[in-house]
């Protein structure tokens, strides 16, 4: 009943954007030639639901296509306090003094509220957001599983085709529900801390499944000795575990986004990770198999904005909620109801 409210009330937050008047071809133009402004534009109007900006976006997405895949995609998550925005800043910072082009797209948490969001990323990485090579995009999750705004994957292609070759996707947090990250990420960083007994008892098994790296941050000072630790303790437990990605050996390793260490040799990682996977067939057919994955997603978008969306569905919902909550209504029969209202009115 929740997650209905939440889609019912994040579709009409997102359909109120107002947009200026632009043509297809002139986002397209924008987009390619990384004019700032309308790459933005051409984002807000991806992640709209707006019939209109929808139909739009999809002509626009469909005319960059050729010019997307370019880039490495990394998703990066990690426990509370581990130091995200601080270790994509450095991270980002480096990529691009090697002459990369970074955009980081930072999944905020939305307003239980409003379903605004907090958008505190550019002020956290505020090195980075002023470097001309880089571009921070914060966006609301507004209640999707996953954490992963549900128009993420149209904003990396965008990103891609006005020429960024790394996409780097910070997640909200760490949880069974963040792994939706994995499903259009090429690589999984997994950030933790140290005082790994204790960290491995707060984290759940299955986000470390689908980990092809985890990075022990704040490994500095006096710190740097509990990481040692940490980083043996984990590499231990990866020793039981299914690696994530078929043919590579998931490791942890250890950096201090403060002092910079250890922030090359996970580039190099993920350089090796790629060159791997590359050539054995996997890098490929784990792209295609989640292009496969977000059509069956957005199909699934669809049809639960169809089907909330009309109007005898929507009239009778309150009514039915309220008999399933004082329990005079089984779930089951309250689905069974709302689906023949439904199907009622589609004839």
């Amino acid at each position: 009943m929740s997650e209905a409210r939440n889609d019912r009330t994040s579709l009409h937050f997102t359909s109120s954007v107002r947009l200026p008047r632009l043509t297809v071809e002139q986002y397209v133009q924008g987009v390619r030639e990384n004019n700032r402004t309308i790459l933005a534009q051409a984002i807000t109007l991806a992640e709209s639901n707006s019939a209109l900006h929808m139909n739009m976006a999809q002509e626009v997405i469909k005319q960059l296509l050729p010019h997307t895949g370019q880039s490495i995609r990394i998703g990066i998550t990690g426990v509370p306090g581990a130091g995200k925005s601080t270790f994509i800043e450095a991270f980002g910072t480096m990529l691009c003094e090697r002459g990369h082009r970074v955009a980081v797209l930072a999944v905020d948490p939305s307003s239980t509220v409003t379903r605004g969001s907090i958008l505190g990323d550019k002020t956290r990485m505020e090195l980075l957001s002023r470097n001309p090579n880089a571009f921070i995009r914060p966006s609301a999750t507004g209640g999707t599983l996953g954490g992963v705004n549900r128009k993420t994957r149209e904003t990396m292609l965008i990103c891609e085709a006005a020429g960024y070759d790394v996409i780097l996707i910070e997640t909200v947090g760490v949880g069974q529900s963040e792994t939706t990250v994995r499903s259009m990420v090429d690589f999984f960083l997994l950030l933790m801390l140290t005082g790994a007994g204790d960290e491995l008892q707060g984290i759940k098994k299955g986000v470390i499944e689908i980990a092809d790296a985890l990075l022990i941050n704040k490994a500095d000072g006096e710190n740097k000795t509990r990481a040692l630790v940490a980083r043996g303790e984990y590499n231990r437990v990866l020793h039981y575990l299914q690696p994530a990605t078929t043919g590579w050996e998931t490791k942890a390793y250890m950096c201090s986004a403060l002092t910079g260490e250890g922030i090359e040799e996970i580039w190099n990682v993920i350089g090796q990770f790629r060159d791997q996977t590359t050539r054995t067939g996997g890098f490929d057919a784990r792209r295609r198999a989640q292009s496969l994955d977000w059509m069956h997603s957005m199909t699934q978008d669809y049809l639960r904005s169809t089907f909330y969306s009309n109007p005898e569905v929507a009239s009778m919902l309150p009514q039915i909620e309220n008999a399933v909550a004082s329990g005079q209504l089984s779930a089951t029969s309250a689905v069974q109801q709302l689906v023949a209202i439904f199907e009622k009115t589609r004839q």
